[in-house]
């Protein structure tokens, strides 16, 4: 994977890519509206293991917005994800203060290039493969890239998040 010299879709993923030197592979895919579950639909689209596609979820961990990273086919375990950034109390965020806090819409929230940093825990089974798939920014588009990059991008806590 080498990282491409001018950005193939500026969305800011891919832009704050970029401009790390982070290498990774852009993918894109027709999205269908009609999908019940955009990284599944990632996934099918482009023949991956569903263990290698990773869904970006915000939740409120005692009042502050963080990330969960976890597997598409999973789900985030929300207790899990508290005890892993030292808080008490966990829910999942609304959809429109996700999207007001990342820049993005449901469906193509990328861990990468939000509009303000936010606390990150990525499920640690992302480890296991030598590299993984995010939401490049937008539905239908997908970063791949290695997992201990997307770790150092997002200033993650690697901790066993998902279901």
């Amino acid at each position: 994977m080498a990282a491409n010299k001018k950005p193939t879709d500026a969305t800011p993923a891919f832009i704050a890519l970029h401009r790390a030197n982070v290498p990774f592979t852009p993918h894109s895919y027709v999205h269908d509206p009609r999908a019940e579950s955009f990284g599944m639909e990632a996934a099918r689209a482009l023949g991956v293991e569903p263990g290698r596609v990773f869904k970006t979820l915000m939740a409120l961990i005692d009042g502050e917005l963080c990330v969960g990273v976890v597997p598409v086919m999973g789900s985030l375990d929300l207790k899990a994800l508290a005890d892993a950034l030292g808080g008490k109390r966990a829910q999942m965020a609304d959809t429109g203060q996700a999207q007001r806090a990342t820049g993005y819409v449901i469906g193509g929230i990328s861990p990468i290039g939000q509009k303000k940093a936010h606390r990150t825990v990525i499920d640690k089974s992302a480890a296991q493969w030598p590299t993984i798939f995010v939401s490049g920014g937008r539905r239908g588009l997908e970063a791949e890239l290695q997992p201990a990059d997307l770790v150092h991008m997002t200033r993650a806590v690697v901790a066993r998040i998902a279901r």
